[in-house]
């Protein structure tokens, strides 16, 4: 469990490992690296808030698999780990 809890519509998402060797098993170096557009989700906000003051329910939920674009959302650490807070609209895919 994390100590981070997105609030409003943001969710906490963990990206996935990025690649040590390329296809043809070159070793890629730290800085060569491209960080991934994959990731899992590990908490969510309450949800977006509506005109009526309800809230929108996620169309995500808890460590589903997604895909999200390259500037998607703001890195931020803690305890030594990486994770990002984005908006559901930037996710582009759930992979099953």
């Amino acid at each position: 469990m994390t100590k981070i809890k997105p609030i409003g519509d943001k969710i906490l998402i963990k990206r996935l490992q990025a690649e040590e060797k390329t296809k043809g098993g070159i070793v890629l170096p730290e800085t060569a690296k491209e960080k991934p557009k994959e990731g899992r989700i590990v908490a969510l906000g309450e949800g977006r808030l509506l005109e009526h003051g309800k809230r929108a329910p996620f169309s995500v939920k808890e460590n589903d698999r997604v895909i999200f674009s390259s500037y998607a959302g703001t890195e931020v650490k803690l305890d030594g780990e990486e994770y990002l807070i984005l908006t559901e609209e930037e996710i582009l895919a759930i992979v099953k």
